[in-house]
């Protein structure tokens, strides 16, 4: 070994011996994201996480859609029950107002099918507020066949634009 490298070495290892460990990695906080959107958002509304309080969770969870039988107004028992749910909620949630829209199928005259679909959304609003939601709340509209779900001239198609559907928005008024 040549005498000159023996210093150098002797300074490169006191050297290494005096640097600084590196600090420890930070440590992640689990609840840190709380509040930003991460977890959940908003903040508690009466007593449930304000997730609940949402028209996507209404039109989720809820259901906004009931069906009817051929040239119908006849509110059927699962259409009854998916009713009390609205009704439920929208008593729940008293920010909310809600647009029935009543809808038909295709086959019949444009202006048929646009009674029938009024008397469909009356029908829905007129079961929402015996459950208690205001009537102040609740206002109908009728697309009748401007508005399939599907597109095709079978039973299948039909059946499926048979409907009203219940269309919530937050009005800001107090809950």
């Amino acid at each position: 070994m040549k005498h000159y490298l023996i210093p150098l070495t002797a300074s490169l290892l006191g050297l290494a011996a005096c640097t600084q460990p590196a600090p420890p990695p930070p440590v992640q906080d689990p609840y840190a994201n709380m509040g930003s959107g991460a977890l959940y958002q908003g903040d508690l509304a009466g007593g449930s996480l304000a997730g609940e309080a949402t028209a996507q969770y209404f039109s989720d969870q809820v259901g906004d859609t009931v069906l009817f039988p051929a040239n119908q107004t006849t509110l059927s028992a699962e259409a009854r029950t998916t009713l009390a749910r609205q009704a439920e909620w929208l008593n729940k949630h008293g920010n909310f107002s809600a647009v029935v829209q009543g809808h038909a199928e295709e086959t019949g005259t444009r202006e048929y099918n646009l009674a029938l679909g009024a008397r469909r959304a009356s029908a829905v609003q007129e079961y929402l507020v015996a459950q208690g939601v205001s009537s102040d709340r609740v206002r109908t509209l009728s697309f009748g066949k401007e508005r399939p779900v599907e597109v095709c001239s079978n039973e299948s198609c039909y059946a499926q634009n048979r409907r009203a559907v219940t269309v919530v928005s937050d009005t800001g008024a107090g809950s």
